[in-house]
């Protein structure tokens, strides 16, 4: 496989990579070295400073360039939160809902997006669950859904239990073309595969930071258009008003919202986790975010070779342009989640399989040996026998 990128010295940054097989990105990426170098310059200003906040503040507002510049987008159009899960649930109850709209969303997706949408239903909103029918979503799973009274789409970019890459630009043409809100969940595709807003047409991106974006947990980003402006947020504070009191003494007269996407950010920052940020797009951009998406395909074409010549099915979408760096195993049988953990090989157990996720740092190499590690236990496995073997 031709290396699209100093893949050696990537490897360098994870300690991890040298002491098991890690195919667990999509649960969470291990601490880069760099990303452990910035948390820990930021501790060590804290306990020798006393604490330079405006000084963080001010790094905090060049992340939120780094981040822009990533989703291709305004500065003004990004907001900071917990996690996806807090920028889908912003986004749920930014809408002027009116009893008997409904929201269309694909059955079996996330369950944390599910329930951001899920609890509207006290306020009397139709949530509409979307068999998927064909290999990913596109616009023509939903159009024949859309009703007069339905006013959002929301979905994953990426899903985390097969690596499905939904169409969202053809989703983002027709909800323009109806007037309906897309709200994305990019949790898995942020870091690994381009995410332009703009050219995806959404309303609201959501993602927290600790897969791609190689951050420990703690911190979201969320991407609100500025198209979007009459959304509001349901919960308010200093940092969501267009013109904060420097007196500190909050005045009923004055609480006009940031026209910009800051009126949805409440509290502190995670300081610490934006530093770590900070060091992790620096890393990122170096290889290239497209590099890592044709790396972790590439990756995937031999596990999918591997995997057939073994006679074993791969869960999902096998065309490069409708997968991502996630592979569900059909692995049939007990068992296989603990000898492969025996075998210092790190995956997670899914609705379909064993969940196998790639990331920048995983090697050709890695590959084969998982296709081994997992040949020697089907040796190993007495054949079961069929009815056919019963009779005389």
């Amino acid at each position: 496989m031709t290396e699209r990128f100093d893949v050696a010295r990537v490897r360098r940054e994870f300690p991890v990579t040298s002491r098991m097989l890690y195919f667990d990105s999509a649960h969470q990426t291990p601490l880069a070295t760099c990303v452990r170098s910035a948390l820990m310059n930021f501790y060590d200003e804290g306990y020798q400073n006393a604490g330079p906040k405006a000084v963080w503040l001010a790094r905090v507002e060049k992340v939120r360039e780094r981040v822009a510049n990533l989703f291709g987008v305004s500065t003004d159009e990004i907001a900071f939160t917990k996690n996806t899960s807090e920028g889908l649930n912003i986004a749920a109850n930014s809408i002027a809902w009116r009893g008997g709209d409904n929201v269309l969303m694909i059955e079996g997706d996330h369950p944390n997006n599910a329930y951001a949408w899920l609890n509207l239903k006290r306020r009397a909103v139709d949530v509409r669950f979307i068999p998927l029918s064909g290999e990913v979503a596109d616009a023509s799973t939903f159009a024949s859904h859309i009703d007069e009274r339905t006013r959002a789409i929301s979905l994953s970019h990426v899903t985390f239990h097969a690596g499905h890459r939904h169409d969202i630009a053809s989703i983002g043409a027709l909800c323009r073309e109806r007037g309906i809100y897309l709200i994305v969940d990019v949790m898995q595709s942020v870091g690994v595969l381009p995410v332009c807003a703009t050219e995806l047409g959404v309303s609201l991106l959501a993602a927290g930071c600790h897969k791609g974006l190689l951050v420990p947990q703690g911190l979201g980003i969320m991407y609100a258009s500025s198209r979007c402006s009459e959304l509001q947020p349901a919960y308010l504070a200093l940092a969501g008003l267009a013109d904060p009191p420097s007196d500190l003494i909050a005045r009923p007269e004055r609480i006009q919202l940031s026209a910009t996407a800051r009126r949805f950010e409440i509290g502190n920052h995670n300081l610490p986790a934006m530093h770590a940020l900070a060091a992790s797009l620096d890393f990122i951009t170096g290889i290239g975010v497209e590099n890592i998406t044709q790396h972790v395909l590439d990756l995937g074409d031999q596990l999918i070779e591997q995997m057939e010549s073994q006679g074993i099915r791969i869960v999902g979408p096998r065309e490069r342009a409708h997968r991502s760096h996630i592979y569900v195993l059909d692995l049939p049988g007990d068992g296989w989640l603990e000898y492969l953990a025996a075998n210092e090989v790190r995956v997670s157990p899914e609705r379909d399989g064993i969940r196998v996720s790639f990331a920048m740092f995983n090697t050709s190499d890695e590959v084969d040996r998982l296709s081994d590690i997992i040949r020697r236990r089907k040796v190993a496995q007495p054949r079961r026998s069929s009815m056919a073997d019963t009779v005389d």
